[in-house]
């Protein structure tokens, strides 16, 4: 078991594989922070309601000078299929198949489903300072008012200065 990476610790900065075939680091965004929402797979209920409930409130977020970020391992046109039919608008980014970032963080983990095992991504949410730092870790996470906890905490965490 790999020890995860949690409150304190600097996010580890592993490549995402974005649509249109660039790529984004969580470095990238040094300098303001940062909320990575990791969720299970594009197109199915839980994971549809979370990224639609990000990306209404993505304008709040951008208000309040923090990026957002939603990781699966669904592949980049995926994404783009999931984005269009959605009308999402919080970016998504594509985490590698093996040794990617949910592997370093510990959330791509063996699951249990009508008693068959497998490999799968726990729902978990980082709120990231402009440091890199990890300041806020939601794990196993209830989609519903989700997205607006985050971004209560994230207006807490880093209020706007004037």
């Amino acid at each position: 078991m790999t020890t995860r990476p949690d409150v304190g610790d600097t996010i580890p900065d592993i490549a995402l594989e974005t649509p249109g075939g660039g790529s984004v680091r969580p470095s990238d965004f040094r300098g303001r922070p940062l909320v990575m929402f990791f969720y299970p797979k594009d197109d199915t209920p839980g994971c549809t309601t979370e990224n639609k409930d990000f990306s209404a409130l993505a304008a709040e977020f951008e208000r309040a000078g923090v990026a957002l970020l939603g990781v699966s391992k669904d592949p980049p046109k995926k994404h783009e299929k999931f984005t269009t039919k959605y009308g999402l608008v919080a970016p998504l980014a594509s985490d590698p198949v093996e040794n990617g970032l949910a592997d370093a963080l510990g959330i791509w983990a063996e699951k249990r489903l009508y008693g068959r095992t497998y490999m799968g991504m726990e729902r978990t949410t980082y709120l990231v300072d402009p440091e890199g730092r990890i300041v806020q870790v939601w794990r196993k996470v209830k989609v519903k008012g989700h997205a607006e906890a985050v971004l209560a905490a994230a207006n807490a965490t880093f209020p706007i200065q004037d």
